[in-house]
C-alpha cells in the first residue's frame, strides 16, 4: 500500500495501541516497575469512558494499570500511567508523537491517551497496524497481556472486549475500539504455524457488525496468505566478477535470514534479482556488502536484503597486475 495514500481515521481506544508501547518501552527501560504504586489523581479517576474505576485514596500498582487498560480499556488507568510516566498526560502525548514520527507514522497525530474525539486527534489503518507490529516484534515479553480474556479491579469484574479472542481462530491480540464519530473498530492479530497478520477495521456500525467482520478478514488473510522462507543465512545467491583479484570471481550470499508473507497464489510469479557495480573491485573482504537481492512479486512491495562475499580475494601484486592490463588490451585489439 501506498502510505501517501492513506485514509485518516478517527481512532478511538485503538489510540492505546501507542499509549501501551510507550508503557511497555518504560517497563523495558525500568523507569517503572510492574509492583510500583501509582498515585491516582482526580483527574484520571473521572476520566470518561470506559474505565476500571480506580480511586485516588486506593493504592494501583502499574501491573493493574496495565491490565486495566488493555483487558477493560480503562480510560482511567491510561491516564494515571500517562502521569506516572511522564508528569502529565500533555507530556505523555508529546511522547506518543514523537515516537509516531520515528515509527515513520505519517498519517497520525495524538491529542490524548484514549482517542476520545479531537480535531487533532487521528491516524490511519495502515499507521495502526504499523503500532500494532512494533508492540509485537519490540516487546513480545508483554505481549500476553492482550489474550487476557478477563481482569477484576475493585470487586468489579470486566471481560475483553475484543471479540475474536473468544473464537478459537489463532487470534490472541490486540484491541478494540468505539466512539460515535469512529464507529466500531478493531485492531486484530493472528498466528498460523509461523505466519502472523495483523488485520485493522474502523467505522463499523455495530458490535456485531465489528465481530462478524473481523471473523471474516482475519479468516481470508490466514487461508490467503503464507510465510515463505526463501533464505537461510549463508545460502548463495550468485558470483560476482573480481577486477584485478588473485581469484577472477567471488561467491555472494545472504547474510541474514530472508522470509516473506505472500499471497500464495502470487508465489508463481515470484522473482529474485541480484545487482551489483561490475566488477568489483580487488581487495575483497568476506562479509563485505557487494550489492543486494531484490525480491518482488505480484501484491508485494519489493523486500531488499544485502548480499555479501563469501571469501576474502585479495588484490594482485604489480606484475599480476600488468599481466592482466596486457591481456585487456590484447583482448580488445583482436575484437
Amino acid at each position: 500500500m501506498d502510505q501517501s495514500t492513506a485514509e485518516r481515521v478517527e481512532p478511538a481506544s485503538l489510540t492505546k495501541l501507542m499509549t501501551e508501547y510507550l508503557t511497555f518501552a518504560a517497563l523495558k527501560r525500568k523507569t517503572i516497575a510492574f509492583n510500583q504504586v501509582v498515585p491516582v489523581s482526580q483527574r484520571a479517576a473521572r476520566a470518561e469512558g470506559s474505565r476500571m474505576f480506580i480511586e485516588p485514596r486506593k493504592p494501583v500498582t502499574v501491573d493493574e494499570l496495565m491490565r486495566g487498560m488493555i483487558v477493560q480499556s480503562g480510560n482511567d488507568a491510561c491516564i494515571a500511567l500517562a502521569e506516572g510516566i511522564a508528569g502529565s498526560e500533555g507530556a505523555f502525548v508529546d511522547m506518543m508523537n514523537d515516537d509516531a514520527k520515528r515509527m515513520g507514522l505519517k498519517d497520525s497525530h495524538f491529542a490524548d491517551v484514549n482517542g476520545l474525539p479531537d480535531p487533532n486527534h487521528f491516524s490511519s489503518a495502515h499507521d495502526l497496524a504499523q503500532i500494532a507490529i512494533h508492540l509485537i516484534r519490540d516487546f513480545p515479553e508483554y505481549y500476553h497481556y492482550f489474550s487476557q480474556i478477563d481482569f477484576t479491579y475493585n470487586g468489579i469484574k470486566q471481560g475483553n472486549r475484543n471479540p475474536l479472542l473468544y473464537k478459537n481462530m489463532g487470534v490472541d491480540g490486540v484491541k478494540t475500539g468505539h466512539t460515535d464519530e469512529a464507529g466500531f473498530c478493531l485492531t486484530a492479530s493472528a498466528k498460523r504455524g509461523d505466519m502472523r497478520i495483523i488485520a485493522v477495521m474502523t467505522g463499523l456500525g455495530s458490535m456485531n457488525n465489528r465481530s462478524a467482520e473481523g471473523e471474516r478478514i482475519v479468516n481470508w488473510a490466514l487461508d490467503t496468505f503464507k510465510t515463505y522462507k526463501l533464505f537461510h543465512k549463508g545460502d548463495g545467491v550468485g558470483e560476482a566478477a573480481v577486477w584485478l583479484g588473485v581469484a577472477p570471481k567471488v561467491l555472494l550470499q545472504v547474510d541474514s535470514d530472508v522470509t516473506v508473507n505472500l499471497a500464495k497464489l502470487a508465489r508463481r510469479d515470484m522473482k529474485v534479482t541480484v545487482t551489483y557495480d561490475a566488477p568489483v573491485k580487488a581487495p575483497v573482504v568476506r562479509g563485505q556488502q557487494i550489492g543486494q537481492a531484490t525480491i518482488t512479486a505480484p501484491g508485494m512491495q519489493p523486500l531488499v536484503v544485502p548480499v555479501v562475499a563469501t571469501a576474502d580475494v585479495a588484490a594482485l601484486g604489480t606484475w599480476g597486475r600488468m599481466k592482466a592490463a596486457l591481456g585487456y588490451l590484447l583482448s580488445h585489439k583482436s575484437s
